[in-house]
């Protein structure tokens, strides 16, 4: 959901939002203040228009005037304005997280996952009983996560539909490559580059909403995605939506599996008949297990693509 939002922003724009994961910030905690007086869901509507509305007012007062100067200065204007961004958070809403829990309608479990001994594995729509978890091994799949998914999909799926099938995706891809044809053709350019800046910003507002009821509101929910991100686009391809979705899954994949893997080199390799000691060549780093090493993988995942494929799995763009 991130990932998509900062690939509308650059692909239409060619900005490098590095205060991108400070708008899904700021959109959890919008929504927070609102559940209170409105509820869930107008908040889940609302939210993201006003992340929107910031962001296009960021563009229009602060973004714009540096955009002559290179990415560079935009890359510096973004960098400082998620500091500013996080001392506004801690200043209004304090620096410990805060009670932003789901709604009751979306509380509990979607299904649940039971391994039986005689039965094998089973899906049980919703809570699994307490007799029949207790004779098996029961997971329950939350009913946030399956909510999230199904955004991220609506998302991805109306971005598409927007910038190919309508008259208005036509003009946004026609702004970024022929800007001097599009303004004779009656088009405010500028305007249409606030617009698109700020819709990204209302992507990752929606983003922050649907992750502060799933996950934790606080002033660190930025820092936690902020860098992951970037690695989903690298890897994806640079303002390829598709390849957005592609490179989120791969990553979200290589965060995961490998957690499950206690598994190293150094019992890899006693395992083909080779004798590994405290003493050995390396042995610090061949006794690291796949699992320890699993936060650094995306990273590691990017610097192959950056040198065998920089623009990306998907991508179209070389810078």
């Amino acid at each position: 959901m991130l990932s998509s939002g900062l690939t509308l922003i650059f692909s239409m724009m060619g900005v490098l939002n590095f205060a991108h994961a400070s708008f899904y910030m700021v959109g959890a905690y919008i929504a927070y203040s609102l559940v209170g007086l409105l509820g869930f869901w107008p908040a889940l509507l609302l939210a993201p228009l006003a992340v929107g509305v910031l962001g296009a007012l960021f563009e229009r007062l602060a973004l714009r005037r540096v955009h002559k100067f290179g990415h560079v200065a935009e890359l510096l204007i973004t960098f400082g304005l998620s500091y500013v961004v996080l001392e506004l958070v801690q200043l209004i809403w304090g620096r410990t997280a805060v009670p932003f829990t789901p709604p009751p309608s979306l509380q509990g479990s979607a299904f649940t996952f039971v391994q039986h001994p005689q039965l094998g594995l089973s899906l049980v729509a919703g809570a699994a009983p307490a007799s029949l978890c207790a004779a098996a091994a029961c997971s329950t799949f939350p009913l946030t996560r399956l909510f999230m998914m199904g955004v991220a999909l609506l998302m991805l799926l109306a971005l598409w539909l927007m910038l190919t099938r309508t008259r208005v995706g036509l003009v946004i891809q026609a702004a970024l490559t022929h800007p001097e044809m599009v303004e004779a053709l009656g088009h405010n350019v500028p305007r249409v580059f606030m617009l698109v800046f700020g819709s990204g910003c209302a992507l990752a507002g929606l983003a922050g909403v649907v992750g502060g009821v799933t996950f934790v509101t606080e002033p660190n929910m930025a820092l936690t995605v902020g860098s992951i991100i970037f690695v989903v686009v690298v890897v994806g391809g640079v303002g390829s939506l598709a390849g957005a979705f592609v490179g989120s899954i791969l990553i979200g994949l290589l965060q995961t599996l490998p957690l499950t893997i206690d598994g190293s080199l150094a019992s890899a390799l006693t395992q083909a008949g080779l004798k590994i000691t405290p003493d050995s060549f390396g042995y610090p780093l061949l006794r690291l297990t796949v699992a320890q090493v699993a936060p650094i993988l995306p990273y590691l995942l990017m610097v192959l693509i950056l040198i065998f494929r920089p623009k990306g799995l998907l991508g179209t763009r070389e810078d």
